[in-house]
C-alpha cells in the first residue's frame, strides 16, 4: 500500500491529494467576478498543469446554472466557451455511489462524492460547510491555501 493511503469503510484513499482539485462553484464565480485573488490566480493556473481539475455532469450543470444567473459581465456564450475549456481542461467521472446526507449543506454533497471518487482535494470558500469531508479522507481548502500548497 502506498505510504499517502487512508483505508475508511473498505475504500483505499489516496491522502496526498494536493496536485488534484475539485473548484466549487464559488471558486470559479469569484474567478470570473475580479482578477485579483486566489480564485482567479487558481483559474488561471489550470493551462500550466499544475494540478488536475476533476469534474462530474452534475458540477458543470451547477457551474452554468450559476454562472449564467446575470451576475457576470459574461455573455452566455462567453460563460458556454468557460465551461467548454473547463470542460477539455479536466478529467471527467462518472459517481456510481451516493455518500448522503454527509455535508451541513446537502446540495454540496455531490461535490464531496466527486472529491472522494477522484482523490482530489476540494477547493471551496465555504470551508466550514465541509466540516464532515474529513471523516472520509478528503481535504478541503481555500483557493489560497491550494495555491500556497502547489508552491511546496
Amino acid at each position: 500500500m502506498e505510504q499517502n493511503a487512508l483505508i475508511k469503510f473498505g475504500i483505499t484513499y489516496n491522502t496526498n491529494m494536493l496536485q488534484d482539485a475539485v473548484i466549487d462553484t464559488n471558486v470559479l464565480l469569484s474567478a470570473l467576478r475580479s482578477r485579483q485573488g486566489a480564485s482567479f490566480a487558481l483559474l488561471a493556473l489550470l493551462p500550466s498543469g499544475a494540478y488536475r481539475l476533476h469534474i462530474s455532469t452534475p458540477l458543470i450543470a451547477e457551474y452554468e446554472a450559476v454562472l449564467k444567473r446575470g451576475q457576470l459581465r459574461l455573455t452566455d456564450p462567453e460563460i458556454d466557451d468557460v465551461i467548454d475549456f473547463l470542460c477539455a481542461s479536466a478529467q471527467a467521472h462518472e459517481i456510481f455511489y451516493l455518500w448522503r446526507p454527509v455535508l451541513k449543506d446537502p446540495d454540496d454533497d455531490f461535490l464531496l462524492e466527486l472529491a472522494i471518487k477522484s482523490g482530489a482535494c476540494v477547493v471551496t470558500w465555504n470551508v466550514s460547510d465541509f466540516k464532515n469531508a474529513a471523516s472520509l479522507g478528503v481535504a478541503v481548502m481555500t483557493p489560497a491555501e491550494f495555491l500556497q500548497q502547489l508552491e511546496t
